[in-house]
């Protein structure tokens, strides 16, 4: 059910957020929230993460639809049942529905979390994107960690020992 939920709230709050800045800022428009570091700016990306694969919206339509179904059906082969990686799953899931959205409605991604400084600059991004990426650091991190200490009470198919009188 973690997964389901989480994955509704991303997908929800990703397509709201989307909306106001496609109805609040004309393309390209950009206005800062914190001076010489983040603004919000109304960008179209044709392709997947910092614009990789440009132009290739039916191909990562149909690689978002491939790796939902397989998140899905092989979901208990790669996650443990912890709710650590149930929600890590939840959260690339909304982000991939997110962006899925936008792919199949627009042609493209809206994108309008945008971080600079000095000459550096990190391309725009969105609630979706985000999600992806701390859903997928999360679920690596904690595979590490399981692997590192491994704790099966952590689990929650497994009941909780009952405490000795003793």
């Amino acid at each position: 059910m973690l997964p389901l939920v989480v994955t509704v709230l991303i997908a929800l709050s990703d397509q709201w957020t989307k909306a106001v800045v496609r109805a609040s800022f004309a393309l390209g428009e950009s206005r800062p929230v914190v001076d010489g570091f983040f603004s919000l700016t109304y960008v179209r990306n044709t392709g997947a993460a910092w614009g990789i694969l440009g132009g290739q919206n039916t191909s990562l339509t149909i690689l978002s639809v491939l790796m939902l179904l397989v998140m899905v059906i092989f979901r208990r082969s790669f996650l443990g049942n912890t709710r650590t990686h149930r929600f890590a799953l939840g959260l690339m899931m909304g982000g991939i529905v997110g962006n899925l959205l936008d792919r199949v409605r627009l042609g493209w991604v809206t994108d309008f979390f945008d971080f600079f400084m000095g000459g550096w600059h990190w391309p725009a991004f969105n609630i979706a994107d985000a999600a992806i990426c701390a859903g997928v650091g999360i679920y690596i991190i904690s595979a590490f960690w399981d692997a590192q200490h491994p704790l099966n009470d952590r689990r929650e198919d497994t009941p909780k020992k009952a405490e000795s009188a003793g």
